[in-house]
């Protein structure tokens, strides 16, 4: 995995579902640049039995991000198919309906291993094409953005160790504390 922080974010063009239902086939965290900060998170898979806890509390918190001037996007290496139909099925049923903001379709594996955040052990071919022994999933990483593009924080979790949203929104906070006041926040004791 390589460290990010202080670097460019990775670029990229991938297909999404957003707002719950529509499909894009050209989206880009580039149309946040000097626009809003970005928190973009992995998960390993659509339908799993975790996955749908952390996606329901990342969008119970999603106005405390929204005042914040910070948009949530969430990527997995399912395609987008599998996404519009995870979020048409209810909670109850293991889905995620009810989620607004945008989940990235990394089928090719390209956004999770440009992140650091592919598991496996993969290697390109000849062609260009990922190879590949293990899962080929992401594991549970998650890269605050800023607006001018820079990675602030990043967090790389294994596949069964959920994220704190409380605890993402406090990193934004102290960064978002230090743009305003110049100066660096104090952990919580």
């Amino acid at each position: 995995m390589s460290i990010l922080v202080g670097r460019k974010a990775p670029s990229f063009r991938a297909k999404a579902v957003v707002g719950g239902n529509k499909i894009v086939d050209s989206f880009s965290i580039d149309q946040y640049i000097n626009q809003k900060h970005v928190v973009l998170f992995f998960y390993p898979k659509d339908f799993s039995s975790v996955c749908p806890v952390e996606m329901h509390a990342f969008q119970k918190r999603l106005a405390d991000f929204e005042s914040r001037n910070v948009a949530v996007v969430a990527c997995s290496t399912d395609t987008e198919d599998a996404h519009k139909v995870w979020l048409s099925m209810d909670a109850s049923e293991g889905g995620i309906k009810g989620v607004t903001y945008p989940l990235l379709s990394d089928s090719s594996k390209v956004i999770s291993r440009m992140y650091g955040v592919l598991a496996g052990d993969y290697q390109l071919d000849s062609n260009g094409a990922l190879t590949a022994d293990g899962p080929m999933i992401a594991y549970r990483g998650l890269f605050f953005i800023d607006m001018s593009g820079i990675v602030q924080f990043q967090l790389v979790n294994n596949f069964l160790l959920v994220r704190s949203v409380s605890e993402v929104l406090r990193m934004v906070d102290a960064h978002l504390s230090f743009l305003e006041n110049g100066e660096i926040c104090r952990p919580e004791s």
